[in-house]
């Protein structure tokens, strides 16, 4: 009996955890969006209901039942972008991680992407660049101009050059290739990207909301160097950081756990 009893409480203990592990991350998941203005809204109405129930508040409480009983139908219509953002983050990682593409691509990646990144910052030329991880990108991928070029640093230049035909909407890398340039990106819809930012961050966040790529963002106003990662937003990347960035995420680590040579341009690096 005292087992029954022990195992049973270590359930209901078990129980309790899972629904408050997933209570904060269904809050962690809609913070800075609409959906937590929407959540609270319908926390108010659950609230109003018992509350005309507990007074006695007939009309009032039979009024707050219809709205509870047609929510489900009303919130899966209005978070579908939200639920589909969920279910593809569940789905990424419970996916077998792809083949590293070969090392002297990744090297050529992120030499191509320092060239390019330097030349635009400081000439405060507008860029978009995503780099396609373990999540596929076709449906992204189909809306922009097909190049299947190899990656250099000339090619990101010129494709961002303003007033070009390919300057406009965003440069997709692709299983170790320049996919397509001009692509539209999905834009973010969250209230935590600072107002002073246009619809190239915006869509930087958002393909980042929508799968594991990796964008990079030149700012045509500032110059400012801007990476886009699982939602997160990092700002204010100098040369050094972003070099960091770019070894950890592209880069196998040593067995030693610290690289002894780290990649260098020839000549030291571009200041």
């Amino acid at each position: 009996m005292l087992s029954y009893l022990t195992t049973n409480n270590l359930m209901h203990a078990v129980d309790i955890i899972i629904i408050w592990f997933l209570l904060y991350k269904i809050i962690q998941f809609v913070e800075g969006t609409r959906a937590l203005q929407i959540l609270l809204g319908v926390g108010t109405i659950i609230l109003v209901k018992v509350v005309s129930w507990y007074l006695g508040l007939i009309t009032l409480s039979w009024l707050m039942d219809q709205l509870i009983t047609w929510a489900p139908i009303a919130l899966v219509v209005i978070f579908q972008q939200e639920i589909r953002r969920g279910l593809e983050t569940v789905g990424r990682r419970l996916t077998i991680r792809r083949a590293r593409v070969d090392n002297a691509l990744e090297h050529q990646l992120i030499k191509s992407l320092d060239d390019a990144l330097q030349y635009m910052s400081k000439r405060r030329i507008g860029a978009l660049i995503t780099i396609q991880r373990d999540a596929q990108l076709d449906e992204y991928i189909k809306t922009g101009i097909k190049l299947d070029a190899n990656i250099t640093g000339q090619l990101l230049i010129n494709t961002f050059i303003p007033n070009t035909p390919l300057h406009d909407g965003a440069v997709i890398i692709s299983k170790g290739r320049v996919a397509v340039a001009a692509a539209y990106l999905p834009l973010s819809e969250s209230t935590r990207i600072p107002k002073e930012l246009g619809t190239r961050h915006r869509a930087a966040v958002g393909i980042s909301e929508a799968s594991d790529a990796i964008t990079v963002v030149v700012s045509e106003e500032t110059g400012e160097i801007s990476i886009t990662q699982n939602g997160d937003l990092l700002r204010h990347m100098d040369q050094e950081s972003y070099l960091n960035f770019f070894e950890r995420q592209f880069l196998p680590v040593p067995e030693t756990g610290v690289a002894k040579n780290r990649w260098w341009h020839k000549g030291g690096r571009v200041q």
